[in-house]
């Protein structure tokens, strides 16, 4: 179940990267599932063969764990389009692999960077003053 929330961030942002390609030809947006559709199953597929890694700890936020995830989106998209007909240029294949780069490795890159620079916590409960006189 943990790993729920990055599957559903990762389709959020590859829904937004159909849409805006379709807007960006012209195309009707509301049409993005169709642009959509292929890279969704290849994403799917791609958290499942990041959970069999056996690479420790295992978490779906980390950068492993995206590149997994990017590489299997792109390249199993792409043959998806291509098996059910539709086409696969190159100019889209590298815009593809740039944008779904950017967006599945950015949101982990940025918790990454806030991971490691957050100040500590301190575990310990305030000592308070209350009744000391």
């Amino acid at each position: 179940m943990r790993y729920l929330p990055a599957l559903v961030l990762d389709a959020v942002l590859v829904l937004v990267f159909a849409a805006i390609g379709r807007a960006s030809h012209n195309e009707d947006p509301l049409g993005f599932l169709l642009t959509a559709w292929p890279f969704l199953v290849a994403l799917v597929v791609g958290h499942a063969l990041a959970a069999l890694v056996p690479a420790r700890p295992r978490r779906p936020w980390s950068l492993g764990w995206g590149v997994i995830v990017w590489i299997v989106t792109v390249t199993g998209g792409m043959l998806l389009r291509v098996a059910t007909g539709d086409t696969a240029e190159t100019p889209f294949i590298i815009v593809a692999t740039l944008v779904l780069g950017a967006f599945l490795l950015g949101w982990r890159l940025i918790t990454l960077l806030v991971r490691r620079f957050r100040p500590p916590t301190d575990a310990r409960p305030a000592e308070s003053d209350a009744g000391e006189h």
